[in-house]
Formats: structure tokens, C-alpha cells, sequence
């Protein structure tokens, strides 16, 4: 009966429209009144106890960096590179636009920031170079999403925390995918626009433009470069990122002022304001949950009925489509993360390797209505109807499909920089 009632109260907070805050806020109190020791004070101090890791310090700073970047001139310089670079390749514009959308994602780690930044160069760009408007706006919406696999990555860090896998390790091991879907992006944009003129490579203009924009080509070699050679965490790497963006943006670009920075500042902090409190209710029902030895039991229920792992695999990936269609990645992940990684773990799955899966998986929720996130933003960012949108990105969509399948059955693209 208790469970009905949670049941019931969940799904009437969600119909009310509540935020994940709250919901998660009801949850664990329900989880440790109702089912636990009675004693709710111990929601605080388990939230408390499980927030105290040096790790989740990662979180504010990539986020500060990305906000610093997108306000500076890296996105302009690293997209002049790309546009020289493929000229000579039928569809060029839109082979860098990918490649850009890559590039800059493995600076700012955010796939919002990606698509407003890369986009409010690149779209009008491929509207004036006479490519259509739904070509346009999918190849910008689904190349957006390599934000979120693209170290660093805020969603990596989430399920790092929630799981307690290493955080350098799924950097490490989302390179291999990030590349594959770049690669699959691109040579999608080749063969549909491979009757379009290309443009001979000028050396000189390709040189100056990487003299141009080195600072910012280096940034993801300096940040993954030092998390793999063991120069510093991926904490340390995330301050490393927030000096260097302040360095390049304000003493050597020059394109930024000292109160564009302030409002990086502010923005960093009105999202962690909603962020933190959320993931602190997840660690602390995560706490309980562990404690009651809830994913034990799990595990010995699925290992009942479930002896296969790509049986386990194939349902794995049916459910977070469907969670992508209705609940953004950050929540899904604090939610399932916990639950669903040991499940995998006992089908004698790589908890690095399942964190990848989880990660593209849910990256295609952001082309997926109801709640597509980079549907959303594209919708705003370019003025265009919602469901235009939503068509244009279908082909996208069928290709990250594909390369979700590879991701999740070849291991070895995942963990091949790790062995």
C-alpha cells in the first residue's frame, strides 16, 4: 500500500508540473520517514555527507569556463579554421559546421551552449550558402548533442558521482564515440551535398587562421592531454579549463571585458543554484538506497530472469529512449544512474563502458519531443516553429541511432585508450 501511495504522490507532483527539485525533495523524505528510520533530519545530513566529495568542484568550474568561452571570440576563431580546412570538400560549410559543433563542445561541455554559439554564425551562413533550412537546423541541433559526450562533460561527471566511477576514465573513454558520431555526422553532410562546389585550400589563409585560433585549438588538447598523462584530475582539469578560458579570453584574445566576466559569474551560479540542491537529493536517496541494499536486490531479481547481457543491453536502451522523450539528462541520470549501473556491473558489463552507453542514449532525448532540449533552444535561438524543427533533425536522429548501436556493442571503442 505504501508503495501505491509514493506511487500515486510522484505521479501527482509530476502531472502538477513540479520542479525535479521538489520531486526528488518529496522522494527521499518519503524514503526515510515512511520506509527508513523515520527521522527525516537524516535526508540533510546524508545529502550533506554524500555532496562532501572533492569531485563535484568540477561541476561549477566547466561550467564556468563554458560560460566564459561562449562570451569571448573561440567559438568565431575555431569555426574561421573549419571553414577554411573543408573548403576543398563537397558540402564543406556543413562539414564544418559538425566539425566546429565537436570542437567547441570539447571546450565548453555543454550542448545548449554549442548550438547558440556555433549556431549564431553557422546558420545563416548555410542559409546564405544556399543549403536548405532543414539541412541547416538538423545538422546544428544533432551536432549540438556532442556536447554531452564530448569531454568534459557535465553529464560524465553526474553519473561519475552517482556511481562512483572515475571521472578521468569516462573522459578518456568518450573520445572513441565522440569521434564515431562526428564521423558519422560528417559523412552524412558529404554524400547529401556532394554536388555542391567546393574551393581550393589557400595554405596562407588556412595558416593564419590556425595562428588565429590556436589558443583555442589547444584547449582540448591541454585538458584531455593532462587528464591522460596523469598531470591532474579531472577537479584540477576544470580549474585548469576556468584559467585558461580567463587567460585567453581577457589578456590575449581581448574580446572580453572584466563585466562580461562578471556575468559568466552570475550565470554559473543561477545554475547551480537549481543543479546543486537537485543532486544532493539524488545522493542522499542514492545514500538510502545503499543502505537498504536496494540495488542488491535488484540485482539478484534481474539475474533471475535476465541471464544475457545483450538481452539486458537491448531493454537498457529501449527504456532511456523512452525517459530521454520526457526527462532531460541530468535527471535521468542522478534517478537511473544508481540503479541501472550495478544491474549492468552484474552482466558482466564495464561500468565505464555502460556510462557511455547511458550518455548517447539519452543524448538523442535532446532530439526527441516532448522535451528536446536542443529542439527547444533551436526553436528559440532561430526563430523557427517547433515541429519544423523536429522534422528537419529525423535523418540526424536515425543516423546517432546507429551509432548508439555500435557504441553499445563494440566496448572496445570506449575502452581502447583506457587498456
Amino acid at each position: 500500500m505504501t508503495t501505491l501511495a509514493f506511487v500515486a504522490l510522484i505521479a501527482a507532483l509530476i502531472f502538477l508540473r513540479q520542479r525535479i527539485v521538489v520531486i526528488l525533495g518529496v522522494a527521499a523524505g518519503w524514503c526515510y520517514v515512511v520506509w527508513g528510520d523515520g527521522e527525516l533530519g537524516y535526508v540533510v545530513l546524508d545529502a550533506w555527507a554524500a555532496a562532501d566529495q572533492e569531485v563535484l568542484l568540477s561541476i561549477p568550474l566547466f561550467i564556468l569556463a563554458g560560460n566564459i568561452m561562449s562570451r569571448g571570440s573561440i567559438a568565431e576563431r575555431l569555426i574561421a579554421v573549419m571553414k577554411i580546412a573543408t573548403a576543398p570538400i563537397p558540402g564543406g560549410l556543413a562539414i564544418a559546421t559538425i566539425l566546429s559543433c565537436a570542437f567547441f563542445a570539447a571546450i565548453s561541455g555543454s550542448s545548449t551552449v554549442t548550438l547558440i554559439a556555433v549556431g549564431a554564425i553557422m546558420y545563416p551562413a548555410l542559409l546564405k550558402a544556399g543549403y536548405s533550412k532543414s539541412f541547416a537546423l538538423g545538422a546544428l541541433c544533432a551536432a549540438g548533442t556532442l556536447g554531452i559526450i564530448v569531454p568534459p562533460s557535465i553529464p560524465l561527471i553526474l553519473y561519475g558521482v552517482m556511481t562512483e566511477t572515475s571521472i578521468a576514465d569516462l573522459f578518456i573513454a568518450g573520445v572513441g564515440p565522440a569521434i564515431l558520431l562526428t564521423a558519422i555526422l560528417s559523412s552524412y553532410a558529404l554524400v547529401v551535398n556532394w554536388d555542391r562546389g567546393s574551393a581550393a585550400l589557400t595554405l596562407s589563409e588556412l595558416g593564419h587562421a590556425i595562428g588565429h585560433g590556436v589558443f583555442a585549438l589547444l584547449m582540448p588538447v591541454i585538458i584531455l592531454g593532462g587528464i591522460y598523462l596523469g598531470f591532474f584530475t579531472a577537479t584540477e582539469s576544470a580549474a585548469v579549463a576556468v584559467f585558461y578560458a580567463i587567460i585567453v579570453e581577457l589578456f590575449i584574445h581581448r574580446e572580453m571585458k572584466l563585466p562580461d566576466l562578471e556575468e559568466a559569474a552570475i550565470e554559473t551560479a543561477t545554475m547551480l543554484g537549481s543543479l546543486i540542491p537537485m543532486l544532493m537529493m539524488a545522493l542522499s536517496i542514492n545514500t538510502f538506497l545503499a543502505y537498504e541494499q536496494v540495488p542488491v536486490m535488484l540485482v539478484d531479481a534481474l539475474t533471475e530472469t535476465v541471464t544475457d547481457p545483450t538481452a539486458f543491453l537491448i531493454m537498457a536502451i529501449f527504456a532511456l529512449l523512452v525517459v530521454g522523450c520526457f526527462m532531460d539528462i541530468g535527471s535521468a541520470i542522478l534517478i537511473l544512474a544508481p540503479l541501472l549501473a550495478p544491474l549492468a556491473f552484474a552482466q558482466g558489463i564495464d561500468p565505464v563502458h555502460f556510462g557511455i552507453i547511458m550518455i548517447v542514449n539519452l543524448e538523442l532525448g535532446y532530439l526527441t519531443p516532448p522535451l528536446g532540449l536542443n529542439l527547444i533552444v533551436a526553436m528559440t535561438a532561430f526563430g523557427e516553429e517547433f515541429w519544423t524543427i523536429a522534422r528537419s533533425v529525423l535523418p540526424f536522429l536515425g543516423l546517432m541511432f546507429i551509432g548508439l548501436v555500435i557504441v553499445t556493442f563494440w566496448p572496445g571503442l570506449s575502452l581502447m585508450f583506457l587498456d
